[in-house]
């Protein structure tokens, strides 16, 4: 069996916190603003830091686990 479940995790965290996408911190004139589709260094600083922090809660700590195949 394949556990898929990092895959889907990170995946979906990749999305979610692409900044500018749905929201961007630090924000240009804000702290934080929600669909701007632009960003910053610092910007990408904050959500490279907030990926890694939340995949580590969810793959190693919550151990989020989805298994495919025969098994």
């Amino acid at each position: 069996m394949t556990d898929w479940g990092p895959v889907v995790v990170a995946t979906v965290l990749f999305v979610l916190l692409t900044p500018g996408l749905l929201c961007q911190i630090p924000g240009r004139g804000r702290v934080v603003e929600f669909g701007n589709m632009s960003t910053s260094g610092l910007s990408i600083l904050v959500h490279a830091v907030l990926y890694f922090a939340l995949i580590t809660i969810f793959v190693i700590a919550v151990g989020v686990h989805i298994y495919s195949g025969s098994g």
